[in-house]
């Protein structure tokens, strides 16, 4: 679904290839209440910051929680998405707000059906 795929830079007409790299909670990192979920589009490393106020708004309305899994589809639809939009291709780190990251997730489910069709991470092929 979104751990791997190409997109179409909306401005440039360039062919731009993503790939999920991993998610590091951003506490750590960054002192932010956030997750970062790291791609390499066409080499170039960038990060869609989600944040953890997300995970506590979604397990409150239904019970369930986003996974690792879950989060790689997130955030990898929403930097399709924004690509596909004309984004600001100059930026590193791109920032969800908790509504995006539930519409976008509510999305995804529909498109996977059920969280058992999620891609197992880590893709593991050759660069």
């Amino acid at each position: 679904m979104y751990e791997d795929f190409k997109a179409v830079d909306h401005w440039t007409g360039e062919e731009l290839h993503c790939r999920w790299k991993g998610n590091i909670v951003a506490i750590a990192t960054r002192h932010a209440d956030a997750v970062d979920v790291s791609f390499l589009v066409n080499g170039r490393s960038l990060v869609i910051a989600m944040p953890l106020p997300a995970w506590v708004e979604f397990r409150k309305r239904t019970g369930n929680v986003i996974t690792d899994y879950l989060a790689a589809q997130i955030a990898g639809r929403y930097l399709k998405q924004s690509i596909e939009n004309g984004y600001d291709n100059g930026r590193e780190i791109y920032t969800m707000t908790v509504d995006e990251v539930l519409a976008h997730l509510d999305v995804v489910m529909r498109e996977a059906g059920n969280s058992r069709n999620l891609p197992v991470l880590p893709i593991l092929t050759a660069t």
